[in-house]
C-alpha cells in the first residue's frame, strides 16, 4: 500500500514491537487466556522498551513522536494474539495517561505519569458507570470538596485493568449537571473507602481484567486535580480520539490477521476436488472482503496523518475509521469462521475465538451510534442530523 510511507526509523521501531509481541506475548497467549490473566510483569518489560509513552514529552521519560508510532504498535502488538493483553496495555499507554501528560501539573506529572511510563505503576480510567457508558456528561460519580480533599462517592462499571490498578484516571461530578460539571482526578487505589467489587467475566479478551469499582467516601487531595475543575468532559473528548484511533488500528489488525489466516486455509482445503478459494461464492465474498478492509487502512492512517499535524478533520476521520472497524470487524470475522467450516467452531481455532467477541468492537470509546453522530453533525447541513 503505497499510503503512508514508512521510513527507515518506523521500520526500526515495527521489528522492535513486532519481536516483543511474538516473544513476549504470543508464547503466553493461551496460557494467560485461560488464566483469565497476564502478568503484571508485562508492564515493566514494555515500559522498559519505551513502549508505554511514545507521544509524550521526553521529560517525562516519554518517546515524543507521533501517532504514527501509535498505529505500528497497536498493528505489531495485535501479532500476539492475544488481545486481552494488548488492551491492558494499550489502556496504560493511550486511554489512562494522556490526559495526565496533556493536562497534569508538574506534581501529578511526576508522581503518576512518570513511573506508569516506566511499567511501574499500572493505570486505570474510569468513565462508565452502571448507570450509562457514551453519555459521559451525566455521570454520577461525586467529588465533594472538604477542606483540602475531595472526597468520592460511586461506582464504576467495565473498566479495564481496574483490579489490578495502582490508580484510576477517574471521571467525577465536582459541580452541576451535564458535562460542564465534570472533572477529572487521580484516585489511588489503596485509599481507603476504594474497594474492587467485582472482577467481571468477559466472553472474549478474557486476560484483561475488568472490574466494578465502588467508591466510598474515598479520600484524596484536591491537587489530584487534572487540569482545571470542569473542563474534564472536553478532556475526555478529546482523548477519545487516540482511544478511537487505536481501535480501529487494532480492528484492521486483527481483521488483516484473521483474513490472512483464512485465506492460507481455503488455499489448502479441498471440497468435490477443488479448494475453496476456487468457489467463486467465496472468492468474490472475500474480494468483497479485502476492498473493504483496505478502505479500513486507509480511513486509519488518513486519521493517523490528521490528527498528528492537529487539523480538525481529525475527528471526523477517526469516528469514520472506528466505525468502519467495527462494523467490518462483525461481518469479516463471521463470514470467515464461516468459511473454516467446523474448524471455525472449535476452541484451538484461532480465527474460531474471535467471533466471540466482535460485538464488543461497536462498543468501547463511543458506540457506533454514537460515531455516526459525530459524523452527521459535521458533515450534515445544519438541521438534517
Amino acid at each position: 500500500m503505497a499510503f503512508p510511507n514508512w521510513n527507515a526509523e518506523h521500520e526500526v521501531f515495527r521489528e522492535m514491537v513486532r519481536r516483543f509481541a511474538l516473544e513476549e506475548i504470543r508464547p503466553n497467549a493461551d496460557k494467560w487466556r485461560a488464566e483469565g490473566y497476564f502478568p503484571d510483569e508485562m508492564f515493566r518489560k514494555a515500559g522498559d522498551l519505551g513502549l508505554l509513552g511514545i507521544r509524550f514529552d521526553p521529560k517525562w521519560g516519554g518517546s515524543g513522536l507521533d501517532y504514527w508510532y501509535t498505529v505500528i504498535l497497536v498493528e505489531e502488538l495485535v501479532r500476539g494474539r492475544d488481545l486481552g493483553c494488548v488492551v491492558g496495555l494499550l489502556v496504560q499507554c493511550e486511554m489512562a495517561t494522556s490526559v495526565i501528560h496533556a493536562h497534569g501539573s508538574d506534581a501529578l506529572r511526576s508522581e503518576w505519569l512518570v513511573p506508569a511510563i516506566r511499567g511501574e505503576r499500572i493505570a486505570a480510567l474510569g468513565v462508565t458507570e452502571p448507570s450509562g457508558g457514551s453519555d459521559v456528561g451525566s455521570l454520577q460519580t461525586t467529588a465533594t470538596v472538604d477542606g483540602d480533599d475531595y472526597v468520592i462517592r460511586g461506582k464504576k462499571i467495565f473498566i479495564s485493568n481496574g483490579a489490578r490498578a495502582d490508580f484510576i484516571t477517574l471521571a467525577v461530578r465536582t459541580g452541576g449537571p451535564g458535562p460542564g460539571g465534570v472533572s477529572l482526578v487521580i484516585c489511588p487505589t489503596d485509599a481507603e473507602g476504594f474497594e474492587v467489587s467485582k472482577r467481571l467475566k468477559k466472553i472474549d479478551l478474557e486476560s484483561s481484567d475488568t472490574a466494578e469499582l465502588f467508591f466510598d467516601d474515598v479520600r484524596i487531595p484536591r491537587s489530584n486535580l487534572i487540569g482545571a475543575e470542569g473542563a474534564g468532559f472536553r478532556y475526555i473528548m478529546r482523548a477519545f480520539q487516540g482511544e478511537r484511533l487505536v481501535l480501529a488500528a487494532m480492528m484492521n489488525a486483527l481483521c488483516r490477521d484473521v483474513m490472512d489466516e483464512t485465506l492460507g486455509y481455503m488455499a489448502e482445503r479441498k471440497v468435490f476436488g477443488k479448494p475453496i478459494s476456487s468457489m467463486q461464492v467465496w472468492r468474490h465474498r472475500m474480494a468483497d472482503l479485502l476492498t473493504e478492509l483496505d478502505a479500513l487502512a486507509l480511513l486509519t492512517y488518513r486519521a493517523a496523518d490528521q490528527l498528528s499535524d492537529g487539523v480538525p478533520e481529525g475527528e471526523v476521520s477517526v469516528s469514520m475509521a472506528k466505525l468502519q472497524g467495527a462494523e467490518l470487524a462483525r461481518r469479516l470475522v463471521l463470514d470467515c469462521g464461516h468459511a473454516l467450516g467446523g474448524y471455525g467452531f472449535m476452541e484451538e481455532s484461532y480465527v474460531a475465538r474471535c467471533t466471540r467477541g466482535v460485538q464488543n468492537w461497536g462498543i468501547g470509546a463511543g458506540t457506533s451510534e454514537v460515531m455516526r453522530e459525530i459524523i452527521a453533525k459535521r458533515l450534515l447541513p445544519s438541521g438534517s442530523a
